[in-house]
């Protein structure tokens, strides 16, 4: 997001701009939860009764709808991260943390492959509000899961945001995928244990 971007974005919004932007949201939750994230932005502009200029002056790219789309449930990961911080168990904060990211990277088909690209920051020059907002939360929860020794020390914490979403991708398929993704995550968790 650039400097025009970014001054456009805390300009208050007129009403009839606001509405049309909330009708966007309301669509696109909609589109994504019947379609993936795939799905259309031309049938999300016509879902909310408006023209696609109007979705691509509020949402240039599809990555910024998804950010818009997302931002709730980001700061719900965020306060969940904030709230296990004074957890007796730092290593089972971390896990049960990373299980809230896989099951939301599995709440919408799509979302894990779109969250390993551009939210994780692989699209753009820069991390993503969402990612950044996530990389700060986790970083805490890393850091105190590593302090007790619960998990390696030279493990950090983007690569965690990539294996989590990378095995919430591959259990996509999957008719039990939450749980094939709680099994792949327990798995592959055990490698971020420190040896002996």
């Amino acid at each position: 997001m650039d400097a025009t971007q970014t001054s456009a974005a805390r300009r208050p919004m007129r009403a009839d701009a606001r509405r049309n932007y909330d009708r966007l949201l309301t669509a696109a939750r909609a589109a994504f939860a019947e379609h993936g994230t795939d799905a259309s932005l031309e049938d999300i502009a016509r879902r909310a009764g408006l023209g696609v200029g109007t979705l691509y002056r509020h949402f240039p790219t599809r990555d910024d709808l998804l950010e818009a789309v997302f931002h709730d449930s980001v700061e719900d990961l965020q306060a969940q991260a904030l709230a296990r911080l004074d957890d007796p168990e730092p290593g089972a904060a971390l896990m049960d943390w990373l299980r809230a990211i896989a099951e939301h990277a599995t709440t919408y088909r799509g979302l894990a492959g779109s969250l390993m690209t551009t939210m994780l920051g692989e699209t753009t020059a820069q991390p993503s509000d969402c990612h950044r907002r996530l990389l700060t939360a986790g970083e805490a929860l890393l850091a105190r899961a590593q302090g007790s020794g619960a998990i390696r020390a030279d493990v950090e914490i983007a690569e965690l945001l990539r294996l989590v979403n990378g095995l919430a991708w591959a259990s996509r398929p999957s008719p039990a995928g939450a749980d094939r993704t709680d099994r792949l995550l327990e798995l592959a968790l055990w490698g971020l244990v420190p040896r002996a």
